[in-house]
């Protein structure tokens, strides 16, 4: 059997020597390389939720085995720096509650008896009006007074004839006119000297009085603004949508002053005072004229009598006794109690300012209130140290009868009856 032939052999390739490895270059140390500087991140502002939408309805994913990676945290802003306001400065001497009219600036909103005018909504009350009791007792102690000038219109009336009663018919329905709007204009400008104000009075009078209103709950259109051109603190509330104010409590009050004086005649116009009294007074009027009348052809007949001496005065005397023993029995006595009216209705209307002074102070203007009734009776005493002096030295008082027709409390009777509104809560 013969075998395959043997492979041939190469001869090895020559060797060569090993070239060593290049030297590396020297380096130098590194750097530490400087931090880069941190900047403050935005603040991140809150997105608007989103609401949630219907997906279609999708596998389940497979669980991720890579471990979730935390975010670093967060810090938050810092807030934004807000320098401090600069102090206020003090207020000027006599800036007060209690000052004069004369001390510091009226309307500098620094002023303790400053108030904001700026209001939201009004809250209109349900009840804009009503007749409290002094309103009824009003028009109840006007009645003998209606009575009487229900005599001299009827005693009028004959000489018309036929039409007597169409003169009576008149003049009962003429009281309709205290809220006409016209007369009550006429009223306020040739009666009471009052006139419309001037634009920039308007945009100070406007703010107060919306102020009072809304806390009222008053519809304050309902009213109209008069200014009564006068250098004493004084306020009016007439007929049945009438306030009237003086330019010195316009230009010279601070505004929470204004407004106690301003709500405290918009009291006389929800307690009914205002309408029911100047109703009261048109309906006396004929009985007034009548009596002024027959009180001055009295006096005229008793100087003539003195010409006659003895005899005229004794024959006067006689006439008026006379006549006023018919008046009393044939009016059972209605003479009688229209001397005493006065002094009842006068009582009355000090009730009424008591009144309308816890309506302004019932609104959160009792401190103000206050102020105003001080400054008030300062100028009152003012007045009173004016008056001529008795031969003693001594001021001229009044007496008591002319007390009791006062229509307005004093200052001390008007405080006290303001101190339940002054005292602090809990006391």
């Amino acid at each position: 059997m013969t075998h395959p032939p043997a492979a041939p052999e190469y001869p090895e390739p020559p060797r060569y020597p090993q070239q060593p490895p290049p030297a590396q270059p020297v380096r130098p140390p590194a750097q530490p390389t400087p931090a880069q500087p941190s900047y403050p991140q935005s603040p991140a502002y809150p997105t608007h939720p989103q609401h949630p939408q219907a997906a279609p309805y999708a596998a389940p994913a497979p669980p991720v085995s890579a471990p979730p990676v935390s975010a670093p945290p967060v810090s938050a802003p810092a807030p934004p720096y807000v320098p401090p306001l600069p102090p206020m400065p003090p207020l000027p001497p006599g800036a007060g509650p209690g000052s004069g009219s004369g001390g510091g600036d009226p309307h500098d909103p620094r002023h303790p008896h400053h108030i904001s005018t700026d209001h939201g909504r009004i809250h209109l009350a349900a009840q804009q009006r009503r007749t409290d009791v002094t309103a009824v007792g009003s028009l109840l102690l006007h009645l003998p007074n209606f009575l009487g000038s229900l005599f001299v219109v009827g005693l009028l009336s004959l000489f018309f004839g036929g039409l007597g009663f169409l003169v009576i018919l008149l003049w009962l329905a003429s009281g309709a006119l205290i809220f006409h709007r016209p007369t009550e204009s006429a009223l306020a400008r040739h009666v009471l000297r009052l006139r419309y104000p001037t634009p920039q009075e308007r945009a100070k009078l406007e703010p107060v009085w919306r102020e009072v209103t809304a806390r009222a709950g008053v519809d304050g259109r309902t009213y109209e603004l008069w200014v009564e051109d006068s250098d004493h603190l004084n306020a009016v509330a007439a007929a049945g949508h009438i306030v009237g104010v003086t330019r010195f409590a316009m230009d010279r009050l601070p505004n929470g002053e204004l407004a106690a004086v301003m709500a405290h005649e918009l009291g006389h116009h929800v307690g009914g005072h205002a309408w029911a009294g100047l109703l009261g007074y048109w309906y006396a009027l004929p009985g007034r004229l009548a009596w002024r009348l027959l009180r001055g052809v009295t006096t005229v007949m008793y100087k003539v009598s003195r010409a006659f001496s003895c005899f005229g005065i004794a024959f006067f005397g006689m006439a008026v006794m006379g006549l006023a023993y018919v008046t009393i029995s044939s009016l059972y006595g209605l003479p009688l109690l229209i001397l005493g009216v006065p002094y009842a209705l006068a009582a009355v209307g000090r009730r009424a300012e008591l009144r309308a002074d816890q309506h302004a102070a019932a609104l959160g203007f009792a401190p103000m209130l206050a102020a105003v009734l001080e400054k008030m009776h300062q100028e009152e005493q003012r007045i009173q140290a004016a008056l001529p002096l008795r031969n003693g030295g001594v001021p001229v008082a009044r007496s008591p009868l002319a007390k009791l027709l006062t229509s307005h409390p004093d200052y001390h009777t008007r405080l006290h009856h303001l101190q339940p509104y002054l005292a602090p809560p809990g006391h």
